[in-house]
């Protein structure tokens, strides 16, 4: 049940919405669960009318999927969503990376530094959910750094569209054992002020994850790329 005493200024409609897509990104809410009305009311201790306001804002972001006379489900993902997501990202992250390089300054220099180092001691730890949120952090931390408000503003979107496909591909230790050392080559540039070298390197480590969600992808899905 929903926690209202914390956030009773704000409308149930908006509570609910950001709950139930907090549960499909995260995936509490599995691709291709079906999304009962009735069933989510009680467990969140609300009528169905704020749910299935949630429902159908959700359908438009595409994170849910209604079917007439069948009903809604959490929409399912395809190694094509996830591949054209890394498409937009590495271009995003290959420009956010050269601009921070000519724009960090020190103290954000020491910042960026213990993001990697938090997010290295969370690879080692196996914590899946601290190595996510320290990724999600570092990449955040870089766009930030460009001061480029467009820019923000757009990775925020894609940002958030990638999370579901974190708890998917973060699965494989073998993959994510080897990003500190992406990560690392990406900071030593920025903090370097080699911008060039920066976008090289911010570009190559998504063609890396975005390669790894190609080959592996009928391991994850049962679907070829």
């Amino acid at each position: 049940m929903l926690n209202f005493d914390l956030q009773n200024h704000r409308p149930l409609r908006e509570i609910v919405y950001e709950e139930l897509k907090r549960q499909i990104l995260i995936g509490e809410i599995a691709p291709g669960t079906r999304m009962m009305e009735v069933e989510l009311a009680d467990v969140m201790g609300v009528s169905r009318t704020p749910v299935r306001e949630a429902i159908r804002k959700l359908e438009k972001e595409g994170l849910v999927t209604i079917e007439p006379r069948k009903g809604a489900y959490a929409s399912d993902i395809s190694i094509k969503d996830m591949v054209d997501v890394l498409e937009v990202r590495q271009g995003l992250e290959a420009m956010s990376a050269a601009l921070a390089a000519g724009r960090i300054d020190e103290q954000q220099k020491e910042q960026l530094q213990e993001l990697l180092e938090k997010y290295s001691e969370a690879v080692e730890k196996e914590d899946i959910e601290e190595i996510i949120k320290y990724d999600e952090a570092f990449h955040a931390k870089i766009v930030a750094i460009s001061g480029n408000k467009t820019l923000i503003q757009i990775f925020s979107t894609v940002q958030e569209l990638a999370l579901r496909f974190r708890y998917i591909y973060y699965d494989d230790f073998n993959r994510y054992e080897s990003m500190p050392k992406e990560h690392r080559l990406i900071e030593k540039a920025i903090i370097s002020g080699d911008g060039e070298s920066a976008r090289v390197a911010a570009e190559d480590h998504v063609s890396q994850l975005k390669n790894f969600v190609i080959r592996e992808g009928e391991n994850m899905f049962g679907q070829e790329a």
